[in-house]
């Protein structure tokens, strides 16, 4: 079994695991999250602990996967993620309202992003984009989605871009 399969995950108070055929579902205060089963890979809760176990014969794999998807999960309904944007240019802000992120990045007309559903955009100052929610994954896909509208170019170092994300300016032309 993978290294990362034999730790177990211990469950914060108001956590709990189900499991059967079709899948797992995770239960908490923020949310509940569900993913598949996979083949040969199976959890049991015991004492506020999941331990993963994988069958005999299957694929090692699946045992660490099942366990980093049920950690993510377990801190997803128990704490959530973020995600922080930044803006950097002149003139580039971003405002919500109500369900809707409103962005000028320098183009003729404002950008605007819907929230997908169980996510929420706040905008603590006009160039900071802050993105929660119980899923890891769709946090990740809505700031990449909103990242693109105008990643950072390599120049100037404008655009959008994650926290704490270094851009690596490249030399002008000479003439």
């Amino acid at each position: 079994m993978s290294r990362v399969a034999k730790q177990p995950i211990t469950l914060p108070k108001g956590v709990e695991i189900t499991s059967n055929a079709a899948g797992i579902t995770v239960k908490g205060p923020k949310g509940t999250l569900a993913t598949h089963a996979l083949p040969g890979a199976s959890v049991s809760v015991e004492n506020g602990v999941a331990n993963i176990a994988v069958a005999e014969g299957a694929d090692d794999k699946f045992g660490g996967t099942l366990r980093a998807l049920l950690a993510n999960m377990v801190k997803g309904v128990s704490d959530g993620f973020e995600r922080k944007l930044e803006l950097v240019g002149v003139g580039y802000r971003a405002s919500m309202a109500g369900k809707s992120l409103n962005i000028a990045l320098g183009f003729s007309h404002p950008v605007v992003f819907d929230a997908p559903e169980g996510i929420t955009i706040e905008t603590p100052s006009q160039t900071e984009i802050l993105i929660k929610g119980s899923d890891k994954q769709r946090v990740g896909e809505v700031a990449a989605k909103i990242r693109g509208f105008r990643p950072p170019e390599p120049y100037k170092g404008k655009g959008v871009r994650y926290s704490g994300e270094k851009i690596t300016l490249k030399e002008a032309k000479k003439a």
